[in-house]
């Protein structure tokens, strides 16, 4: 389809939303909602452009446009009351140079990561789920695991946005310092991100296994020797049962490797593969048991041709300087009465300090908590403001995607380059052609 044709086509039904002309009106379709089904859009006016000229032309044209990835956020900060635009049409045009890949922003890594194989090279980490798209991930500062990785917006070297003129504009590491490392955690503030540039390094292959039953007094006591174990460590629990509580281990089979104990900080060595959530199917996770194999094989815990789920759910995640994480975790178990009629698995990952300015892990080294809390909206905002008061005195920051009930004021005091980041806004959308009521509340104000 060329441009022209592009531009006069009449709305259609595409996979669920309507692709709209940008003087159109709103079709009557059904509605659509982000992956956990927990949120309803608030338009079904949905813009899906097949080549960068027309993305340009779209947000040249559109009043109010805001940029929607992979639908995997559980909040509103990807909604819109006007219209949404989807890159997910744009051909996948793959470039490599030395120790870069360019790709679109709408690639998933789980399409990317085999292609990275196939030339053999890889990158520094990836998400526990490799369903979201690049561009997406980067801009809520999404992440992985281990004292020594940044998140995965620590590897965008370059990033190719539309800005609310429709001009193209290319920021990088290299040339832009400061500005780029406000841009990179954009928050879909800045406009819509059609191109990155990701730092690789040559492939590697990972060793993955687990411990069951872990005491919580040992998570307690060795809190930091266990986050500092292998390259990637999760901890699985409910903050309440030994039972529940897991370690997850990923090695590098190219940096030192320590031998498999039977046991490890009072675990058992699992003897076989097993789920976050203990009750739930093994078959969508990983290969464990000391199994080896490529880098994006084993540091994700869900494969990519499985969808990742448990069925319907909601999920929040703070972060906190490692220095405070024993404590946090101190904290959490005492709550874990309130925490467990709602909580269906709590996940603890380290992520190292980096130097983007709206990135949860900005200017600390960090560990996050994460919660996957069964689908009760209405018993999680009732449980939230509990749970914030009692981490209060950590200065957390949630994660951008998932759910939280923080305060607009306490939220953006979190953030020392905000002013920064606000003026940066400014200069790619001076009339606000990207805002939303999420980041109007939160950012603005």
């Amino acid at each position: 389809m060329d441009k022209r044709t592009f531009l006069q086509t009449a709305a259609v039904l595409i996979g669920g939303g309507a692709v709209v002309p940008f003087w159109g009106c709103t079709p009557r379709v059904p509605a659509r909602t982000n992956w956990a089904g927990n949120l309803t859009y608030s338009t079904n006016q949905l813009y899906r452009p097949e080549t960068v000229e027309e993305v340009q032309e779209v947000v040249r044209r559109a009043a109010r446009v805001r940029p929607l990835g992979s639908r995997h956020c559980f909040n509103t900060i990807a909604d819109s009351q006007h219209a949404q635009l989807s890159l997910e049409l744009l051909p996948h045009e793959i470039t490599f140079n030395e120790g870069t890949v360019s790709v679109p922003g709408s690639m998933r890594y789980g399409e990317l990561i085999p292609i990275l194989n196939e030339q053999g090279v890889a990158l520094h980490n990836l998400a526990s789920l490799p369903h979201i798209s690049v561009a997406g991930a980067c801009a809520t500062a999404t992440h992985g695991s281990g004292i020594t990785n940044g998140n995965l917006a620590t590897a965008v070297q370059r990033m190719e946005i539309v800005n609310a003129a429709g001009e193209l504009v290319s920021l990088s590491r290299e040339t832009d310092g400061q500005r780029f490392a406000g841009a990179v955690v954009g928050l879909g503030s800045l406009g819509v991100v059609t191109r990155v540039t990701l730092k690789t390094e040559p492939s590697y292959d990972v060793r993955q296994y687990v411990y069951l039953d872990v005491p919580l007094d040992s998570v307690g006591q060795y809190f930091n020797d266990i986050l500092a174990r292998a390259y990637s460590v999760s901890i699985f629990t409910d903050w309440q049962t030994t039972e529940s509580t897991q370690i997850w281990i990923k090695e590098r089979a190219d940096q030192v490797i320590e031998p498999i104990e039977p046991e490890l900080f009072g675990g058992q060595l699992a003897d076989r593969k097993v789920h976050p959530v203990l009750a739930l199917s093994a078959e969508a996770c990983t290969e464990q048991m000391g199994a080896v194999g490529p880098w994006h094989a084993l540091l994700p815990h869900f494969k990519m041709e499985f969808t990742p789920s448990s069925g319907e759910e909601l999920q929040t995640e703070f972060f906190v300087a490692r220095e405070n994480a024993p404590a946090v975790a101190e904290v959490l178990r005492g709550m874990s009465d309130q925490l467990n009629p709602l909580l269906m698995i709590s996940e603890v990952r380290s992520i190292k300090a980096d130097d983007l300015w709206m990135s949860t892990a900005y200017g600390r080294d960090s560990v996050a908590f994460h919660f996957t809390w069964y689908q009760d909206w209405e018993g999680l905002q009732a449980l939230l403001p509990t749970l914030e008061e009692a981490l209060s005195p950590f200065d957390i920051r949630p994660h951008w995607g998932k759910n939280f009930g923080m305060e607009p004021a306490v939220l953006r005091s979190r953030y020392e380059k905000l002013n920064d980041f606000r003026a940066l806004v400014n200069e790619f959308d001076p009339s606000g052609k990207f805002r939303n009521a999420f980041t109007q509340r939160y950012l603005f104000g």
